[in-house]
């Protein structure tokens, strides 16, 4: 049996009026290219007529497949359940309001297959959303996860990505963390990461389904992907460094403030603001120390705590 070259995975909300065309497009852009491939479509807690769209396509196409969700758990969730299902040698995110355009499938396919990336983003380099809402939070949240994660790629946000199937089977995507897919993927030791020009497309039916505090939701999980990816399995080297810093700088402070008050008759000590400083870093300092213990003491027996990405085993046995 031949192994499949692309699963195709759709995240979507209400998008019934999409769906039959985006299924009739996707269709068409594999027979031509003779690839052998499936879709699985999740509905994320639609409250239309999607569920019934995919059904009935499924019944017309055996290669589309459905998820449906009971209620609505967001892109992530949505994103995470295609990836345990997906059994295509390459794995194609797209979203399913039309803006994604089918075409750019053969492309991002070979950029996996033939140029070797382990996953592939898209870049909207002329985008037709609003310049407000959209385009600026965008541009904006692009450059903080370039600094932070030192992924140079223009567009984060894009849903248009291609990954090899090792990579999908190995991270785990939940809360508003799909955005940060790339990071995820380059802390778990994916580096050829890529990026290619895509075609964004004005969306045809319906509205946006994201508003600006996913914005917010975003810029806290790249903090927390940052500090997992770098400490969670050391969280002792983070808090433990940093608890030192503040307590030894906070005795420094109490020990110039006792050495003024014996040796130089200095008075109301206590009055000063740098007694409360000193106290503040001395406190603050014991409570990360303590914080990183705790945290070492859940990590060492959490089951996951020797679970390593391994890429290759070589064994020799001599007999």
């Amino acid at each position: 049996m031949r192994h499949l070259d692309i699963s195709v995975i759709v995240p979507l909300k209400n998008e019934e009026e999409s769906l039959p065309e985006l299924a009739a497009w996707i269709a068409r852009v594999m027979n031509e290219n003779n690839f052998t491939y499936e879709v699985w479509m999740v509905d994320d807690g639609s409250t239309d007529e999607s569920w019934s769209v995919i059904r009935q396509l499924s019944s017309q196409n055996p290669h589309i497949k459905g998820i449906k969700f009971q209620r609505n758990y967001g892109k992530s969730a949505a994103l995470n359940e295609g990836f345990r299902k997906a059994q295509g040698n390459v794995v194609i995110t797209m979203d399913a309001d039309l803006q994604d355009s089918p075409d750019e499938i053969p492309g991002l396919y070979s950029m996996i297959v033939n140029d070797g990336y382990d996953l592939v983003s898209g870049w909207k380099k002329v985008r037709y959303d609003n310049t407000l809402t959209k385009n600026i939070p965008s541009k904006l949240f692009n450059w903080a996860t370039v600094k932070m994660s030192g992924i140079k790629l223009h567009d984060f946000n894009c849903g248009l990505k291609s990954y090899r199937k090792k990579v999908v089977k190995t991270i785990e995507v939940y809360g508003e963390m799909h955005r940060y897919i790339p990071v995820i993927a380059k802390w778990s030791g994916f580096r050829n990461i890529g990026e290619k020009v895509v075609e964004h497309r004005k969306r045809k039916y319906g509205t946006t389904k994201f508003g600006l505090e996913r914005f917010v939701n975003g810029f806290l999980d790249l903090a927390s992907i940052t500090f997992v990816g770098r400490f969670g399995k050391r969280p002792m080297h983070f808090f433990g460094a940093l608890g030192s810093l503040f307590f030894f700088v906070g005795f420094l402070i109490s020990g110039y403030l006792a050495f003024a008050k014996i040796f130089w008759m200095q008075y109301k000590m206590t009055e000063r603001p740098l007694f409360f400083l000193a106290m503040l870093l001395l406190i603050i300092g014991s409570q990360l120390f303590l914080t990183g213990f705790i945290a070492e003491m859940v990590a060492r027996n959490s089951p996951e705590r020797n679970s390593y990405l391994v890429e290759e085993t070589l064994e020799n046995h001599h007999g």
